[in-house]
C-alpha cells in the first residue's frame, strides 16, 4: 500500500502489476539515502510566508514535524505566498495553513513519481492504474532505427537521456577538430587544459553494439567540424536518443474510431506507410559463438577445406574459414568452418579398397561448422576472433589486431598533429619580433625574427634559432621539452597497446580457439508487435 511516508520518496506509480506489485519500487525524482541509510527528500526553505532558495533534506522522521506546503502553491514576484490559506501536509495529513505557519515546500510537483511515470505529459490526467502500466512499458521499448524525440513531452528527456550514459556529454568546450561517423576529434580550450595536459578530447563513440537485450547500440555525432561547443553538451546521441534528448517512439496520428471492427478492444490498424517508411523499423544485434576445443581424439580445427561441404556454401568463407564482414546470410548457412577429429571406426575390406583407389582422406574428420540458426537472416557486422596463449594465430585474427593497432594509431597521430599545431602557434607568437643570435638559412646575429622568415623555414627548425632574450629562449627551450615528452608518452602507450593486443586471450580450459560473429538483422512492425503510448494505452 502507498503510505504517507513514501511522499517524494519512493514512487507511488512506478511498480509491477502482479504477485509482486508493491514489493519492488522506485526511488523518487530528487531522492536520496542519508548516511544512516533512510531516504530523504529536498524541501524549499519558506520564512514568514516568503520562499528562501535554501534547500533542505528531510527524512520521514523529521519531516512529520514540520508543515509543508506544495509546489504549486501561488507566489508573487517577490517569493511571497499569496493565498491566505495554503494546502499543506502536517502530521502526514493534508491540511489547510495560514501562510505565516508554512515552514517548508515542496521543489517541484515531479518530486514524489519515479524517473519513468515523470516521462508521462500530463500525469496528473491519467487513471492511477495506467500511468503504472505507462511507466512500465516505457521500459519495454525498443530503440527505433530512427529516433524522433516527442513532439509533447515533460522537460526532463534531456536530463533522463544524457544520465543514462547513451548520450555522450563534452567532457571540455573547444572547438570540433574533425567528425566521422566513428569519432569526435575535440581541441580543447586554453584556459581549460591542465599544465602539462594533451589540449585534446577524442570521443571513439560505440557503433552498431549489441546491448544485453540483442537491441542495437548506436552512437551518432551531432557536431560539425569547426562548431564550438562548451562542457557538458552532447556532441553525440546514443541508442532511442534525438538531439539529445530521449526517444522512445515515434510521432504518429492516432484516430479513435471504429474500422469494420478490426481494432476490437485492444487491436490497432496501421497505415502500410508506417511499415514502407520504417517508422518502427528497429535493428537487433544476433551474437553466434563457436569454440574450437581440445579433444581427446586431437585438437578441433576452425578451417575452410571441409568435404562434402560444396563450393557455394563455402563462398561465404575467407582462407581461415571464417566468414566474411557485410556477407548476407539467412539460416543454414555456414558461417565457420570447424572440423572435429571422430574416432577410427572399423571398415570393411570393400570400403578399404575403395579409399584405397579414391584416396578419400577426409573420413576421420567430422563437420561441426556454426551455421546460421533457423527464423535468423541477416549481416555479418562483426567477428570477432579470440586465441588461447601460445596457439598460433590465424590470418583473420591477425587482420583484426592490424586494424585495432590502426584505428589506435589514428588518434594518437591525431592528438599529436593537434598538440604540435597548438605548440608552433604558441612558438610562433614567442619569436616574432625578437632578436636573433643565430638560425638556419644563415640568420644574422641582432635580425629581428619576421613572419616570413619562419614560413621559409622547416618548422621543425624552429628549435635551431638561438634569442637574445634569455627568457624567450628558457621557453622555447621548455616548449621542445615538453613536444618530446609527448612524443615519448604516445610511444610507450602504442607499445603498451600492442603488447596488450598480441598477448593470448584469456579462454575457458580446454579452449583452443573462439569465433564470435554478430549477425544485424532489421525487424519491421508486423503483426502480433506490442504498441503502446506513454499513458499506458
Amino acid at each position: 500500500d502507498v503510505h504517507p511516508t513514501h511522499y517524494g520518496r519512493v514512487c507511488p506509480i512506478e511498480t509491477p502489476e502482479g504477485p509482486n506489485i508493491g514489493l519492488i519500487n522506485s526511488l523518487a525524482l530528487y531522492a536520496r539515502t542519508n548516511r544512516y541509510g533512510f531516504l530523504e527528500t529536498p524541501y524549499r526553505k519558506v520564512v514568514n510566508g516568503k520562499i528562501t532558495n535554501e534547500i533542505d533534506f528531510l527524512s520521514a522522521i523529521e519531516e512529520g514535524n514540520f508543515v509543508i506546503a506544495q509546489a504549486n502553491a501561488q507566489i508573487d514576484k517577490n517569493g511571497k505566498l499569496v493565498d491566505g490559506l495554503v494546502s499543506c501536509r502536517f502530521k502526514n495529513e493534508f491540511t489547510l495553513a495560514t501562510a505565516d505557519r508554512v515552514q517548508y515546500m515542496d521543489v517541484a510537483p515531479s518530486q514524489i513519481v519515479s524517473v519513468a511515470a515523470s516521462l508521462i505529459p500530463f500525469l496528473e490526467h491519467d487513471d492511477a492504474n495506467r500511468a503504472l502500466m505507462g511507466s512500465n512499458m516505457q521500459r519495454q521499448a525498443v530503440p527505433c532505427l530512427r529516433p524522433e524525440k516527442p513532439l509533447v513531452g515533460t522537460g526532463i528527456e534531456r536530463t533522463v537521456a544524457v544520465d543514462s550514459g547513451t548520450a555522450v556529454q563534452a567532457l571540455r568546450g573547444g572547438v570540433v577538430d574533425y567528425v566521422d561517423a566513428s569519432r569526435i576529434v575535440v581541441r580543447v580550450n586554453d584556459d581549460e587544459t591542465v599544465q602539462g595536459d594533451v589540449g585534446v578530447d577524442i570521443y571513439n563513440l560505440v557503433k552498431y553494439t549489441r546491448s544485453n537485450q540483442n537491441t542495437n547500440i548506436n552512437q551518432t555525432p551531432l557536431v560539425k567540424p569547426g562548431e564550438r561547443i562548451a562542457k557538458g553538451d552532447v556532441v553525440a546521441d546514443g541508442a532511442s536518443t534525438d538531439m539529445g534528448e530521449l526517444a522512445l517512439g515515434q510521432n504518429m496520428l492516432v484516430a479513435f474510431m471504429p474500422w469494420n471492427g478490426f481494432n476490437f478492444e485492444d487491436s490497432i490498424l496501421i497505415s502500410e506507410r508506417v511499415v514502407a517508411d520504417d517508422r518502427y523499423t528497429s535493428i537487433h544485434i544476433e551474437e553466434l559463438t563457436v569454440v574450437a576445443r581440445d579433444t581427446k581424439l586431437g585438437p578441433e580445427e576452425i578451417t575452410r577445406d571441409i568435404s562434402n561441404l560444396s563450393e557455394a556454401q563455402l563462398s561465404r568463407l575467407d582462407e581461415s574459414g571464417i566468414v566474411y564482414i557485410g556477407a548476407e546470410v539467412e539460416a543454414g548457412d555456414v558461417l565457420v568452418g570447424k572440423v572435429t577429429p571422430k574416432g577410427e571406426t572399423q571398415l570393411t575390406p570393400e570400403e578399404k579398397l575403395l579409399r584405397a583407389i579414391f584416396g578419400e582422406k577426409a573420413s576421420d574428420v567430422k563437420d561441426t561448422s556454426l551455421r546460421v540458426p533457423s527464423g535468423i537472416s541477416g549481416t555479418v557486422i562483426d567477428v570477432q576472433v579470440f586465441t588461447r596463449e601460445g596457439i598460433e594465430r590465424d590470418k583473420r585474427a591477425a587482420q583484426i589486431i592490424d586494424e585495432e593497432l590502426k584505428r589506435y594509431k589514428k588518434d594518437l597521430a591525431d592528438q599529436m598533429r593537434i598538440v604540435e599545431g597548438d605548440a608552433f602557434e604558441r612558438m610562433e607568437r614567442l619569436l616574432i619580433g625578437k632578436t636573433a643570435n643565430k638560425g638556419p638559412k644563415k640568420l644574422v646575429r641582432g635580425t629581428k625574427i619576421t613572419k616570413s622568415y619562419l614560413e621559409g623555414v622547416e618548422r621543425h627548425d624552429w628549435f635551431e634559432i638561438s634569442l637574445a632574450n634569455e627568457d624567450a629562449a628558457q621557453q622555447l627551450e621548455s616548449l621542445k621539452e615538453s613536444l618530446a615528452q609527448t612524443r615519448v608518452r604516445f610511444d610507450a602507450a602504442f607499445e603498451a597497446k600492442k603488447k596488450k593486443l598480441t598477448q593470448g586471450d584469456e579462454l575457458p580450459p580446454g579452449v583452443q580457439k573462439m569465433v564470435k560473429v554478430y549477425v544485424a538483422v532489421k525487424r519491421r512492425l508486423q503483426p502480433g508487435d506490442k504498441m503502446a503510448g506513454r499513458h499506458g494505452n
